[in-house]
């Protein structure tokens, strides 16, 4: 065992705390109406991502839990390396389901399109094309019990990007998903979820 001194309860929250005042921090930087040329702005990024990270490091020590956000720090390979004012960002989502109940997820697309009869050809994955577009991702999300589905693990990405013409990357739409230009990212997983709590 390590003689090196654990972290207290009370560390924790005053890390916790130095976030709080870090987004304030950042905040008001970024509002100012010189926001655009503000060195501020950088430094209060500076900050906020350095307190996130002692909160982070500290709640997993203490906790075994994590934060369901990761703020990309420049060192290292895997650091963020895109521009620190981006011209445009891509959002960049996935979302895993299972498949729980094949036969309300056909009864739901039957109802929508008059073609698919019952027990017809195509089965789940016919009806996965209508109902993904009939309706939008985040309300498939929202039904996704109604329509048979069971959500899985999901992960969203705010990247840098280059300002594009329309359509230009829609041919090949996740080709450039570059880590490096990734600013931030929440993640949704079981994973994280701690089962081992004792009343």
């Amino acid at each position: 065992m390590s003689d090196a001194a654990q972290p207290t309860i009370a560390e924790v929250r005053a890390a916790a705390e130095a976030v709080k005042a870090a987004i304030d921090r950042h905040l008001e930087a970024v509002s100012s109406p010189n926001a655009a040329d503000d060195p501020a702005v950088s430094a209060a990024y500076e900050q906020l991502a350095t307190a996130a990270i002692a909160y982070d490091q500290l709640l997993y020590e203490v906790y075994d839990e994590v934060t369901p956000f990761e703020i990309p720090g420049d060192e290292g390979p895997g650091g963020y390396h895109g521009p620190e004012q981006p011209e445009a960002i891509s959002v960049l989502i996935r979302r895993d389901y299972h498949v729980v109940d094949p036969k309300r997820l056909r009864a739901q697309a039957e109802r929508l399109d008059e073609t698919l009869t019952p027990g017809g050809a195509g089965g789940v994955n016919a009806a996965l094309g209508v109902l993904f577009g009939e309706y939008e991702p985040d309300e498939i999300a929202a039904r996704s019990e109604e329509f048979g589905l069971e959500e899985a693990d999901s992960t969203l990405w705010v990247a840098a990007a280059e300002p594009t013409e329309p359509g230009e990357w829609l041919p090949e739409p996740f080709e450039h998903a570059d880590p490096q230009m990734l600013i931030c990212r929440f993640d949704v997983s079981e994973v994280y979820d701690d089962e081992d709590v004792e009343d």
